[in-house]
């Protein structure tokens, strides 16, 4: 539970230095990265990828489940470990490339170097380690300076960047300036919205870059990025693709016609439905938030992204990356997928490594990554902040709760003392009913007196948190505060809606099923009480 905080926004005058050369306009040449032509382990499965229905549309589960599942290459592991530190080597050069200031790779000139076989009977579209070391020697000898913020960016208009933001924002237009794609992985709560959006900014009014850009968002944090971009850079056209596939086509029609927007905004579920429309163009950037959910590169959501082409790219996750090289691959291979195009490689390799040679391994991988991945936490940035207070209450039973409770027990003894054998599945079960209890004795069958059914005191009377929940509610309303209510319980959102009825207290409810067009009125209403049964706020 939190109380309702103000912002503050501040209207300085925004400086900058900037190489004269920097005032003439850019003209990017495209640079197609689909991963269908830079990725030839994706080219079969193209068929499978295909636009997903409504009416075959699920939930959104679905969109991460495997749809594939690739046939395991063995390799010898002198080779595997060969392979994988010649991988390395290539992303230290990269490194080392984008500390110096120096321009990275770009794309390449020469028919071979392109994508075509170098060899007859070689169908592998990539270039050879020795032309990849000339060009990057090569792009290494440009001494172009690169655009750097010393203050807010004048289009910036709905306030003012915070110093670790700016150095964000310049952290990635150095990644651009030298066409490497990145993580930005600040923890949620530091602006990564904003960041992204004053460098589709810097684009639009620095490298005259009107777009195409696309954002792939949750459907929860749909608006919430429309309204972002009218606050802080309401020059940015943008459009929300989003709707039945009648008012999708209308939209597409009418709104996304080429030179008349800059920016797309989509959901997750809109790139399966729409992906025919999204892989005509080639997007000068692709920005991805909540960017872990494409690591399982055999997700359909995965596929379908892997086939948009694009000039740069752009991950956005606040959940910190695992040692799991397989998961962090696969969101390399979407931002360089020339690169780092075989997965098995990795996966071989860590098979037959001895636990030592995997651990230096690891490390080293996560040094090589530091140009490429920029992540803050609130402790170390933004000092301004008063620490989080999290206080924890305790709260006893009712007595309905302790019958209830101890019925739960007695049902299993044997396997809640240990006795026998002890089924993982059963237990788990006995767990999942303890915390039932817990939250509300009505939520199993029988527990609520009737028929017939009444909303009175016995709602709140029988369950120890609600009393409580009660209790601080009343408080809260007479200080004019506002509140949320998080629960993973769908029926337990209900008897909290019956309460808030019950109770006269102004409320509303965003779940799974809440439609879009109904979210942002729910989020903007005088409400006392918001539920939310999804993970996104």
């Amino acid at each position: 539970m939190s109380q309702k905080s103000d912002s503050v926004k501040e209207n300085e005058s925004a400086e900058m230095e900037v190489d004269d050369s920097v005032h003439e306009s850019v003209e990017e040449e495209p640079m197609e990265t689909g991963d269908q032509e830079t990725q030839d382990s994706v080219e079969p499965k193209e068929e499978a990828a295909e636009e997903v229905k409504d009416e075959d549309y699920g939930d959104e589960e679905e969109i991460e489940a495997p749809v594939t599942k690739k046939q395991k290459v063995t390799l010898d592991p002198e080779e595997s470990y060969n392979r994988f530190l010649k991988l390395l080597q290539k992303t230290e050069t990269m490194a080392r490339c984008l500390d110096a200031g120096d321009a990275a790779p770009q794309a390449p000139n020469s028919p071979v170097k392109a994508g075509r076989p170098s060899q007859q009977g070689d169908h592998r579209h990539r270039m050879t380690e020795k032309e990849e070391d000339e060009e990057l020697m090569e792009q290494s000898k440009k001494t172009d300076t690169v655009f750097t913020f010393q203050k807010s960016p004048w289009y910036i208009t709905g306030g003012e960047l915070r110093d670790y933001q700016i150095r964000g924002l310049n952290w990635m237009v150095q990644l651009q300036h030298n066409s490497i794609n990145g993580i930005l992985a600040d923890e949620m709560g530091l602006g990564k919205t904003l960041q992204t959006i004053s460098l589709l900014g810097y684009m639009k009014h620095v490298r005259q870059v009107n777009g195409p850009f696309l954002v792939i968002v949750p459907k929860s944090t749909l608006q919430n990025w429309m309204n972002e971009f009218a606050q802080w850079c309401p020059t940015i056209r943008a459009v929300c693709l989003i709707g039945t596939e009648d008012e999708r086509k209308h939209i597409i029609a009418e709104q996304l016609t080429p030179g008349t927007y800059d920016a797309l905004v989509t959901s997750f579920e809109m790139v399966l439905r729409c992906i025919a429309f999204l892989k005509k163009i080639t997007w000068k950037y692709i920005c991805i938030d909540e960017a872990h959910r494409i690591k399982n590169e055999n997700s359909k959501l995965a596929l379908f992204v892997r086939q948009l082409k694009s000039k740069h790219r752009l991950l956005l996750t606040g959940t910190p990356l695992q040692n799991n090289l397989h998961e962090l691959w696969a969101l390399l291979n979407f931002l360089m997928p020339q690169m780092f195009s075989n997965s098995e490689d990795f996966d071989s390799w860590l098979a037959t490594s001895d636990k030592r040679n995997t651990e230096d391994i690891v490390k080293r991988l996560h040094r090589i990554l530091q140009p490429f991945l920029l992540r803050r936490i609130k402790a170390d940035v933004e000092k301004s902040l008063l620490p989080k207070k999290e206080l924890k209450v305790y709260v006893g039973l009712s007595k309905m709760q302790r019958e209830w409770y101890s019925k739960i027990l007695l049902k299993d003894i044997d396997i809640v003392n240990g006795a026998g054998k002890i089924e993982k599945a059963r237990l788990q079960n006995i767990l999942m009913h303890l915390r039932k209890c817990c939250n509300h004795p009505y939520l199993f069958d029988g527990a609520e007196p009737g028929p017939p059914y009444t909303t009175d005191e016995h709602l709140i009377n029988n369950c120890g948190k609600m009393v409580l929940l009660d209790k601080l509610l009343t408080r809260f309303k007479e200080q004019g505060s506002r509140v949320l209510i998080f629960s993973s319980m769908t029926r337990l959102l209900d008897m909290l809606e019956d309460y808030c009825w019950f109770r006269g207290h102004q409320y509303c409810r965003l779940d799974g099923q809440t439609a879009h067009e109904d979210r942002q009125n729910a989020i903007n209403a005088k409400t006392l009480v918001v539920r939310l049964g999804t993970g996104h706020i």
